[in-house]
């Protein structure tokens, strides 16, 4: 059964505790392996939450995750860090819009304090955070419960009686490090029209006194998207200065890169992101949990010396609703923003972008 008794989540808790407490010395690093419990998902679409309780009184400091999953299986995976989890089950549905499993409760990822730190698709590798870069999570942090979501977009491989364990093992030190690892999510909603190239944008401000060390980017659509971009903006007089913090085909492995050249982001500055897509379907496409929709997702991890952000994701409306010129923003680089080579346009590639 999917669902266990709540006293054998109760358990796994404790062990995790207890596997914490006796760890090694700090200045080595421990592993811990963040698992689906043997699940079997009964129907395509499915979203699975399972959560583990960080120790409160201490403060460990996570450094690198690498996949335990294929792209065969799950569809994608996050890894989200909780003040509280959505629910208090071994296992629920977490999707929303997407179908849910009966005789599974149903309920958020978190229940408060929401805030994504790993994402997975497509056969991405492992990630190491720069050197002194962690994320701290138990002890006083906000981060008290991190939950696994993995995504099914097919159970094929379930049908004959097969269970799931796809997860992220978790690289920890209970030594402090001295640079806090955030993301920022950046996104949209809106719509594609049929056989067409559209336009996804988003676009924050940044409205605190810090200062911002992007690190890494990591892309996500679902089959439509092309290219992906994300870059700094700052105001230079009446025009704004496009700097690219990264940009990738999202059908590679979504994995996050390195970003494309050092800056820092602090009060003022915006980040902005476009996914371009490409419809040759005769039916709209909205953006939505399932295969079958699409999403517009571009993933930035910093380093700051001080608190990460408060602000933990940036979506706007997106088309018809939502463009970057409707957002007050100048000096658009559309050929880069949507090609992968710099200084080809769209166009040249065979795509012919428009906005409306």
């Amino acid at each position: 059964e999917v669902k266990m008794a709540w006293c054998e989540g109760v358990l796994s808790l404790l062990l995790l505790l207890a596997v914490m407490a006796t760890a090694a010395p700090t200045d080595t690093l421990q592993k811990f392996p963040l698992l689906m419990p043997h699940v079997k998902p009964e129907r395509a679409e499915t979203y699975f939450c399972t959560p583990i309780r960080i120790d409160p009184t201490v403060e460990y400091y996570i450094t690198a995750f690498q996949p335990n999953a294929s792209m065969e299986t799950a569809h994608h995976m996050l890894l989200y860090g909780c003040e509280t989890p959505g629910a208090e089950d071994e296992v629920w549905n977490c999707g929303e819009m997407a179908l849910a499993q009966p005789g599974i409760k149903s309920a958020p990822v978190c229940g408060s304090g929401s805030q994504v730190i790993y994402a997975w698709a497509r056969d991405a590798p492992k990630l190491v955070l720069p050197e002194g870069v962690a994320f701290k999570v138990g002890g006083k942090s906000p981060i008290q419960y991190i939950v696994l979501q993995v995504h099914y977009a097919s159970v094929e491989r379930f049908k004959d009686g097969s269970t799931d364990d796809s997860g992220v093992f978790l690289y920890y030190t209970e030594t402090p490090q001295p640079k806090a690892a955030g993301v920022l999510l950046m996104g949209t909603g809106g719509r594609i029209n049929p056989n067409s190239v559209e336009y996804m944008e988003t676009a924050c401000t940044i409205t605190e006194d810090k200062v911002i060390h992007p690190f890494a980017f990591r892309t996500h659509t679902h089959a439509l998207g092309r290219v992906v971009s994300g870059y700094k903006v700052s105001r230079k007089g009446y025009f704004d200065q496009w700097e690219l913090i990264g940009k990738k085909d999202p059908q590679l492995p979504q994995m996050f890169y390195p970003i494309e050249k050092d800056l820092i982001l602090k009060k003022g500055d915006t980040v902005a992101a476009r996914c371009t897509m490409e419809s040759k379907r005769d039916r709209t496409t909205r953006v939505g949990s399932t295969n079958e929709d699409e999403m517009c997702n571009f993933y930035m991890m910093y380093w700051t010396n001080g608190k990460i952000l408060k602000k933990k994701n940036c979506f706007s409306l997106g088309p018809p609703f939502y463009y970057w010129t409707r957002g007050g923003l100048n000096s658009i680089p559309d050929r880069d923003a949507s090609s992968l080579s710099v200084g080809t346009s769209a166009k040249e590639q065979g795509i012919d972008p428009h906005q409306t």
